[in-house]
């Protein structure tokens, strides 16, 4: 394998192992600090972990590397989630570097030169070496590609063993690092035995229930007392991990009106009649085309359903259009229709003009090679020899693909051709020698010229949006927002609760500078922008703050409302049972006016109500209590209850203590991981800016 050939073609996965530490995917989870507010922080700091700045300069290429990633893996445009999950990659790997770097060297963990050699070309190598220079053909490690990859003194070589040498690192040190961890957790008997009975020991009881939906509403008065209970019975619950803010909003729609659809309509229909009798049908359709379809023939299935059915009933020479679908006209010229190959198997040898000499010297070459193999000569060989592409090491072989895959000029050739034909073509990637393999299925194919128009709004109407949009931007300030706009006739929706670094907000598609100007104000402040969405203008008004750690009553007393009325409902539930005394649980629902029921083979690791919810506190209290007794009152999430249980069922020893340790140490192992990195971030002083910049 040329050692070029394997830089291009493994750089992109070695730079990505480079921006962070593999540990960081499963450590760092959602739980990301946000720190303090961006205004104080340096104009070009991102953010900074126990003091090291962390800038833009080197943050924006991670980001940038993370973003192509998602390019290649899913295709098209991007849009603000990915974005979002690109700038949180970057950021995790930063976290990592720092905080598990200061771990390693407080708890003394390296990895020698022995280690690192014997990790590049020991035995039992790194398992990026056996990735990375695994034989295609074989799966095995291709020892001497690897030797000479290592001893290169190329510049890019270098450079590329430097990374692949430092992510080898930090893979053994994470390695080290968790199974350090790992190994300072265990399992008792006692909790292995505990954990068995609570997935397998079985309840039945009878139970009745009195719902909180059963006193209306409106008849409960809550008071600072009511509140502040909850609150104190409930603190840990209102401990912001990280900050959020809410805010209202008002959207101004940009929809096409009935001018505007004739309009569209009235150009589509004249685009038609020069559609019909232009002569270069692919040049005028991509002139007036909004969304490009290949000049080249396709297969059923890749138009719009509602056309493509219809175009693919018609014959070469036939115009089909203007139709509206999707809120867009489509106009489809049939330029030819064939049949031809589903798919097709190819092998090629590919020749860089600007290492021959020029185009004309790679199709001599070319023309050479074709003549070779035609006589006898070994494709494969030929391919190792001469070709600059990857697959050069299996021979030029790029196994089987459907239409789509390869650029026009070699999908025209190889569909176009047949079984055995050797074609050169010329592509953007340099100069072909082709080898059909083998051609496989048979479907109809047509070459289309295809136009698409949407029917969007005018400019007109699009300003008429915004001077509404900036009209109420103008009157509200100083004003009751969601007031003022419901007197308008305006619909308020609201955000609530979004992070500094969120890639969306419930109903709109474009909210990242709204979600900056939002962490830039005071709450109750209008934002000062009118925000442009794909189909509405946007102004907001920020209604709430809630910065990180543990909140005040004051900021979440809205919030726990409904909770506190249930606390108080389920006072005057209690009382209302303990009048009905605890004769039998039958006399008490008789009392109450329910009806006694029946719950057979509960768990109390899945302590949920057939058909009604879960209720973790009634199902804690059967396990605790005595067969035969009537319970005291016990408040859940739906109700108050009162019960007696019928009896458990116990079940049989552990067949197998060694292997119930086992599955528990996997999922506590996993937890320990998690905790040890919240730990770290919760003792680190970490700041993030990253609000100011994305």
């Amino acid at each position: 394998m040329g050692l070029m050939t394997f830089l291009r073609n493994r750089a992109g996965y070695i730079l990505v192992f480079a921006i962070g530490f593999a540990i960081v995917a499963f450590l760092v989870g959602d739980a990301i600090n946000v720190g303090k507010p961006f205004w104080s922080a340096n104009q070009k700091v991102v953010g900074s972990v126990d003091g090291n700045d962390i800038s833009i300069d080197d943050f924006q290429p991670k980001v940038d590397q993370s973003l192509n990633q998602f390019k290649q893996q899913y295709g098209g445009s991007l849009n603000p989630q990915m974005t979002a999950m690109a700038v949180d990659q970057a950021w995790n790997a930063e976290l990592g570097k720092v905080l598990l770097t200061k771990e390693y060297d407080r708890l003394g963990l390296t990895v020698s030169e022995d280690e690192l050699v014997d990790l590049l070309q020991g035995q039992n190598p790194s398992p990026l070496i056996k990735q990375y220079f695994a034989n295609p053909q074989t799966g095995q490690l291709d020892r001497a590609t690897l030797m000479n990859f290592l001893k290169s003194k190329e510049p890019q070589a270098l450079q590329q063993s430097t990374l692949l040498q430092q992510e080898i690192t930090n893979q053994a040190l994470q390695t080290k690092y968790s199974n350090l961890i790992r190994n300072s957790v265990y399992v008792t008997s006692l909790e292995a035995t505990d954990e068995y009975t609570n997935r397998n020991k079985l309840a039945n009881f009878k139970y009745v229930s009195l719902d909180y939906s059963s006193i209306p509403d409106a008849t409960v008065k809550l008071t600072d007392a009511d509140y502040s209970a909850y609150y104190d019975q409930n603190k840990a619950r209102f401990n912001n991990p990280q900050e959020s803010r809410s805010f209202d909003y008002v959207s101004f729609d940009i929809k096409p009106t009935s001018g505007d659809s004739a309009a569209v309509k009235s150009q589509i229909d004249k685009i038609a009649a020069d559609f019909k009798t232009a002569k270069n049908d692919s040049l005028f359709a991509a002139i007036n085309s909004e969304v490009k379809v290949p000049f080249t023939y396709l297969t059923k299935g890749k138009l719009d359903p509602a056309v493509d059915s219809a175009v693919f009933a018609l014959p070469a020479g036939s115009f089909y259009g203007p139709v509206l679908s999707n809120n867009s006209y489509k106009l489809v010229k049939v330029v030819d229709t064939r049949f031809s190959p589903d798919s097709v198997k190819a092998s090629h040898i590919l020749i860089d003009p600007a290492k021959v000499g020029g185009e004309d010297k790679a199709i001599k070459l070319a023309d050479s090679l074709k003549g070779l193999i035609q006589k006898g000569g070994n494709f494969a060989q030929l391919a190792k020899t001469y070709s600059v592409d990857g697959s050069k090491d299996k021979g030029g072989e790029l196994g089987t693909f459907a239409r789509g895959a390869m650029v026009p000029e070699f999908e025209n050739a190889v569909f176009d051709g047949k079984a055995g034909d050797i074609k050169v073509v010329k592509s953007q990637f340099g100069v072909h020698v082709i080898k059909i393999e083998k051609q496989i299925g048979s479907s109809k194919v047509a070459k289309l010229a295809y136009i698409e128009k949407a029917l969007a709004p005018s400019s007109k109407t699009q300003a008429v949006a915004y001077k509404a949009a900036s009209s109420f931007l103008n009157d509200v300030k100083g004003k009751d927002f969601s007031k003022y706009a419901k007197d308008k006739g305006l619909k308020v929706a609201v955000a609530d609760k979004v992070s500094a670094i969120q890639g969306f907000a419930p109903g709109l598609d474009n909210p990242r500078k709204l979600i900056q100007d939002a962490y830039a104000a005071d709450q109750g402040d209008v934002l000062p922008e009118i925000y442009t969405m794909t189909n509405a203008y946007v102004v907001a008004h920020l209604t709430d703050v809630k910065p990180k750690g543990t909140l005040t009553l004051a900021q979440v007393k809205k919030e726990i409302e409904p909770m506190v009325r249930n606390a108080v409902k389920a006072k005057m539930l209690t009382d209302k049972f303990n009048s009905a005394g605890k004769a039998s649980l039958a006399q008490v629902a008789s009392k109450v006016g329910r009806t006694v029921n029946p719950v057979q083979n509960i768990v109390f690791a899945n302590p949920i109500l057939p058909g009604i919810a879960q209720e973790n506190k009634l199902v804690g209290s059967v396990f605790g209590a005595q067969p035969g007794k009537v319970s005291a009152p016990v408040d859940g999430e739906r109700g108050v209850y009162v019960f007696s249980v019928d009896g458990f069922t116990n079940p049989a020893p552990i067949a197998n203590m060694f292997k119930q340790k086992e599955s528990m140490l996997l999922s506590l192992g996993q937890r320990s991981l998690q905790s040890a990195f919240q730990a770290l971030q919760d003792n680190a002083k970490i700041k993030d800016n990253r609000v100011k910049f994305y």
